[in-house]
């Protein structure tokens, strides 16, 4: 059994079933069948059933969010928010339906034809920092594309995900098109990895385990998409608006207690506006409401567990930097970081802490900032402070990295492609490229000629 702990209190909010490989297999069954009915549905019914799951997720937005905020100790803002992504992707998912087409190429002697044909079974595997708009992000255009999906949500935030299954049953869609297995990685993840009976995998979460998986499919060839690790840069050049950038530096990596992989941990700042910045920024990070999760005016929330508690503390040294304020007593609680006179190279620097936790850096010119910007081994998102449009595209085309914002930090939308370079991932979600990730292209050519 999995014991599902609320983070803010470490009271146990669940337990549920820890799925075994042979659960895996049984559900692989289900899903090849329900599959090849839902493939052969007609691409408006497809489309309706979806808009109805939709439909069913917005009626049940408020009992969703309170649910994250439980099992996973997300402020209710946030919260809400997620269950609203999860509605709307499936909206955006169901739009595809009809839309997903082949193409005509001209060829002599008679009529070639591209056909895109689901792929069959589809593997996701959530994590637990954002349970429910990432299971989505696999999940929606996976259906719309005509597959059926098997979702093993993160052992310590199995319970919307499994509340998801129950209203797509409500809403209409076929029994065993979208299961939810919760159960560890090691067992239930490692098993529908394996499993040759799925057909694509889609993981969100560490590099290190993503690389593992990345071995595993590589020897059946399996489809594959990885969205890992991120350490992102948050650039801010002497002619931005410096007081915008600085108050707007606290959320861009405090948000989810900086537990988000794009979340803007390394911020560079030119040398001649450093200290302005820091004057600005201290102030808006010691103001940081933390606290309890389900409280409107609670800007952050606690860690997901004891262990990722531990983690982030054994990046910090005492002592330095600016500090937040955090509870005391029950409950994961690290205080808003923000680290100065950090070395470029050190460890908390360089690696992905996964908590509230930033470095600033100074930088001289646009040569050592991007230079400072690309010296990680990821490279998912990143933001770019400046009045300069020429600047904006220049750096915007050097920095490496997936999702750049320019004034702002915005890295996701559902409608927009998302997605790392290097380390930070394989393929790309969301967008209108979305559901063709779901798919095989097949060519046919018919001859005209007698």
């Amino acid at each position: 059994m999995l014991e599902v702990l609320n983070p803010a209190t470490e009271e146990v909010v669940a337990t549920v079933p820890a799925a075994t490989p042979q659960d895996v297999d049984a559900a692989v069954v289900r899903a090849t069948k329900a599959q090849l009915r839902w493939a052969a549905t007609a691409p408006a019914d497809r489309a309706r059933l979806l808009r109805r799951f939709a439909v069913a997720v917005d009626e049940h937005l408020e009992e969703l969010a309170q649910l994250e905020v439980r099992e996973a100790g997300h402020v209710i803002g946030n919260a809400r928010w997620e269950a609203g992504n999860v509605r709307d992707l499936l909206d955006f998912s169901a739009g595809g339906v009809e839309r997903l087409s082949g193409r005509q190429i001209p060829v002599p002697g008679g009529l070639n034809v591209t056909i895109l044909e689901p792929l069959g079974v589809v593997g996701v595997i959530a994590p637990w920092n954002f349970p429910m708009p990432i299971a989505a992000w696999g999940t929606a255009p996976a259906l719309a594309a005509g597959n059926a999906v098997i979702l093993k949500p993160a052992e310590t935030t199995p319970l919307t995900a499994l509340r998801l299954a129950e209203l797509a049953l409500e809403a209409g869609l076929p029994e065993g098109l979208f299961q939810v297995l919760p159960g560890t990685g090691g067992v239930a993840g490692n098993a529908l990895v394996e499993h040759p009976g799925v057909a694509k995998i889609v993981f969100t979460g560490s590099t290190r385990v993503g690389k593992q998986i990345m071995t595993k499919c590589a020897d059946r060839v399996k489809r594959l998409t990885l969205e890992l690790g991120g350490k992102s840069p948050n650039i801010v050049f002497a002619d931005a608006d410096v007081e915008a950038a600085a108050l707007a530096t606290p959320m861009s990596y405090l948000d989810n207690s900086g537990q988000d992989c794009c979340a803007r941990t390394r911020i560079l700042v030119q040398r001649s506006v450093y200290d302005r910045f820091l004057e600005i920024v201290r102030p808006a990070i010691e103001s940081i409401v933390v606290g309890d999760p389900s409280d409107e005016k609670t800007q952050m929330g606690p860690l997901i567990s004891k262990s990722q508690l531990e983690r982030v503390r054994s990046y910090v040294p005492s002592g330095s930097g600016i500090h937040g304020t955090a509870p005391e007593g029950p409950g994961f609680w690290f205080p808003p970081t923000l680290l100065t006179d950090v070395d470029a190279d050190a460890p908390v620097a360089t690696e992905e802490v996964f908590g509230p936790v930033a470095v600033v850096l100074p930088f001289e010119d646009e040569a050592d900032a991007i230079r400072l910007a690309n010296a990680t081994e990821y490279g998912l998102s990143g933001s770019i402070w400046t009045r300069d449009v020429g600047r904006a595209l220049r750096v915007s085309g050097a920095v490496q990295a997936g999702n750049l914002s320019v004034n702002s930090h915005s890295s996701v939308r559902y409608w927009t492609p998302f997605g790392g370079y290097k380390q930070s991932g394989l393929g790309r979600e969301l967008g209108p490229d979305a559901l063709a990730a779901f798919t095989e292209t097949k060519n046919v050519f018919i001859s005209t000629e007698a």
